[in-house]
């Protein structure tokens, strides 16, 4: 057999792409996975990135582990190949007056106490908004794991796939299902004040309405985005809680890869992709942008959309509606990951002490309230300026991961939003500078020490991660999670079941069905589709 045919090929080595190679070598497919990049991980990535300070490593894109599957995890015995997350502390918010609320994900009485400072009400009907997110996180947890059905299809199959999947959905009863509509059409404000009367509460939740999101609270759908990001179970088995991996985000695709490898799975890097090839109106392979060409029966591609459909392929190869979908996938962010090296921990006035304190390990928030989410939003997409006064989504993996840094020093990770989705198109060098010192400057109203602790940083905006990670628009999901964007429509009607057009190619990037976070779902789910199509060959 000559080297350059295959049974399998993958574009892309990012998380999804590796998961998806090392099902395939699994089954005992020859199997490659081509990288442009000169590393695998993509979003998934730890870097040494200050000059003078080589030995200071951080998580530089994605930041957090979340919602990848115990399957995945087993089936690719990740633990024995360096998977190990350890699940993060509390939520907390200071304020510049002194005062700070936590809330924990183990500890209602902890909680209650904390709240019942800024309000009663809502310190005890908490416990009753997280059953009541739970029992609907139950049901639509397990749904990331499905195929999105064919919605409209009159197929006798399809007809089943949308039955079955109304079927799951029954669980949740009248009142339940008119709970899920909510989520899917409400803006997360507009749900935080059905249940919480104080900011203390409203702008903790809203955090995860609106991270990686080109809208402000006030939007509707960021209602789902928040369950989205608070789903701990997609159904075979309890995830936990958020939670930081040993070495950085960066040793998550590197524990697949070695899984993939040990699998037989072939992973190139610096092997760009510049075409899809096609025969007889199936995918044939690729040629990568040296001139090699590559040939096998089945091809999944885990890159952006845009570029796999509208970039390496031809368009007439592809149904018109399909081109127009792609081409009106909306993919804005605002984006701007900011990490910063500290030669101390924060001293919160509300929490003093350089000491390592349970507030350290988990999030460390700047949102103020849902109002103040809004305003930062408002200043990019209304003003067109990087917001005045930047949320972040912080945390300090350091506290549990100390193999990142020299004892005594931290890593501050700000996930910080918003500036211009047209920032993508350029550098904004300047701009961004600017906005990492009103982030800066804000955390230090709240710990004073936290500016003058400040060794190095670095500022990622989304023209960089568009350069850098092919991520259009700078969007951390390959495409918006609007309500018109979400599954069955994801990437596009008729084409979310992770099969396209094209007999052959696959889709499993995170712009299809159970993406958004670092889970695997899309890569798994389209080596799945292809065994379902007895394309994968077993030796």
């Amino acid at each position: 057999m000559a080297t350059n045919n295959y049974d399998a090929i993958i574009i892309g080595g990012g998380h999804n792409g590796l998961v998806s190679g090392a099902y395939f070598a699994r089954s005992g497919a020859r199997t490659v996975v081509l990288e442009g990049r000169q590393k695998t991980g993509g979003c998934a990535d730890t870097s040494a990135p200050f000059p003078n300070h080589p030995e200071i490593r951080v998580t530089t894109y994605s930041y957090v582990m979340s919602l990848m599957p115990p399957t995945i995890i087993r089936d690719l015995k990740l633990k024995e190949h360096g998977y190990k997350v350890t699940p993060f502390g509390p939520y907390y918010q200071a304020y510049p007056d002194g005062r700070s609320v936590t809330v924990y994900t183990d500890d209602h009485k902890k909680s209650y106490e904390s709240i019942a400072k800024f309000s009663k009400k809502d310190a005890e009907i908490l416990p009753k908004w997280e059953a009541w997110l739970k029992g609907v996180a139950d049901v639509l947890g397990p749904l990331l794991l499905q195929v999105p059905p064919r919605l409209g299809s009159m197929t006798f199959g399809d007809l089943m796939a949308q039955a079955q999947a109304a079927w799951k959905v029954r669980k949740l009863g009248v009142r339940g299902v008119a709970d899920v509509t909510r989520l899917f059409t409400m803006s997360v404000t507009d749900l935080l004040d059905q249940w919480f009367e104080s900011d203390a509460v409203r702008g903790m939740l809203t955090v995860n309405g609106v991270i990686g999101t080109w809208a402000g609270p006030d939007e509707p759908g960021t209602a789902y985005v928040m369950l989205h990001h608070s789903i701990g179970d997609v159904g075979d088995g309890h995830l936990g809680s958020w939670g930081f991996q040993e070495g950085g985000m960066g040793a998550v695709p590197d524990s697949i890869r070695r899984s993939a490898e040990s699998l037989g799975c072939e992973v190139r890097t610096k092997a760009r992709v510049k075409k899809i090839l096609t025969k007889n109106g199936r995918a044939a392979g690729v040629a990568l942008e040296s001139g090699e060409e590559i040939h096998a029966p089945v091809v999944v591609t885990t890159i952006h959309p845009k570029i796999a459909f509208l970039d390496l392929l031809d368009e007439k190869d592809l149904p018109e509606d399909f081109v127009r979908d792609i081409r009106n996938w909306r993919t804005r962010s605002g984006v701007v990951k900011i990490n910063v090296a500290l030669s101390e921990l924060p001293s919160f006035k509300a929490n003093p002490g350089t000491h390592q304190q349970e507030h350290h390990t988990g999030s460390v928030e700047l949102c103020f309230s849902p109002e103040y989410a809004e305003r930062a939003f408002q200043d990019a997409h209304i003003e067109h300026k990087g917001a005045t006064k930047p949320f972040v989504d912080g945390t300090i993996p350091t506290t549990l991961d100390p193999t990142l840094t020299p004892k005594g020093v931290h890593i501050f990770s700000m996930f910080s939003q918003w500036v211009p989705h047209e920032w993508s198109k350029e550098p904004h060098r300047e701009e961004l500078e600017a906005y990492a010192d009103r982030a800066i400057d804000l955390y230090t109203e709240l710990a004073p020490n936290f500016k003058s602790a400040v060794i190095d940083r670095q500022v990622i905006g989304p023209y960089d991660m568009e350069q850098e990670l092919g991520l259009i628009g700078g969007n951390i999901f390959h495409g918006e999670l609007s309500v018109d964007q979400l599954f069955h429509m994801r990437p596009a009607p008729g084409y979310a079941d992770f099969r396209t057009p094209i007999p052959g190619l696959y889709h499993g990037s995170c712009a299809t069905h159970g993406g958004g976070g670092v889970n695997g779902i899309p890569g798994w789910q389209a080596y799945r589709e292809a065994r379902r199509d007895g394309l994968v060959v077993r030796k």
